[in-house]
């Protein structure tokens, strides 16, 4: 593929390439997500593609909807042959912090039975150590106040409530809030991510670690593979 003067789409056009016909793929959420979709959807009308494909938001389900994919239940594939998803930070290691858009959980459950997890992002997204970007927390409504206290204690960081734009109290697909921590660095991605797991209240974490097999850049010049 040429360079592209957009790196989110260079990035999400290439790992389109990466899906064969019978697949069942996950399809992640994010600003590069939408142009794997898209993409994805060109390659069926194109080449007759039979994909069942699995989407990680609400977001990404309306917009593979609205571009002719076949959607499925996650019970209905169990495993997925591929699942494709962007990324908040990547570091050493394809460690990775992902839920900028609230899609978490979601996100995770996918990429944990994909035989295949591809990451996709702009190289703005790479990092040398994780932490730069908020790191998501998802926790359920109840007693979210005292949930954040036993956060900030594992993070280091004063947890924030995310909100929307309007103010409201941002509630995932899940129904449950989300905590952004600013930590500045985790030096231990994956130790944090067990002690993140640990807490009662704590739903999942942002850290994707152990996750990725490959990490699809898109850059100035056009992608690079890692």
């Amino acid at each position: 593929m040429n360079a592209d003067a957009n790196p989110k789409r260079s990035a999400g056009y290439r790992a389109a390439e990466l899906v064969e016909d019978g697949m069942a793929v996950g399809l992640g959420t994010g600003s590069t997500a939408f142009y794997l979709v898209e993409r994805l959807a060109a390659r069926v009308r194109e080449e007759g593609l039979r994909l069942r494909c699995v989407p990680t938001s609400r977001r990404t389900e309306e917009q593979a909807r609205s571009l002719g994919l076949t959607l499925v239940d996650f019970e209905e594939v169990g495993a997925l042959d591929l699942a494709i998803d962007g990324a908040d930070e990547i570091g050493p290691g394809l460690s990775l912090i992902k839920g900028g858009g609230g899609a978490l959980l979601r996100e995770k459950l996918v990429a944990s039975a994909a035989r295949r997890f591809v990451v996709i992002a702009d190289s703005a997204k790479r990092v040398e150590v994780l932490g730069r970007f908020p790191l998501p927390v998802e926790v359920v409504p109840f007693a979210w106040q005292t949930t954040a206290q036993r956060v900030a204690r594992v993070t280091g960081a004063e947890p924030t409530l995310r909100r929307e734009d309007g103010g409201e109290v941002f509630v995932t697909d899940n129904g449950n809030y989300v905590l952004d921590c600013r930590c500045g660095q985790i030096p231990d991605p994956a130790r944090t991510e067990r002690e993140l797991k640990l807490l009662t209240g704590v739903v999942e974490s942002g850290l994707f670690v152990g996750l990725a097999h490959t990490a699809i850049v898109g850059t100035a010049d056009g992608v690079e593979i890692i």
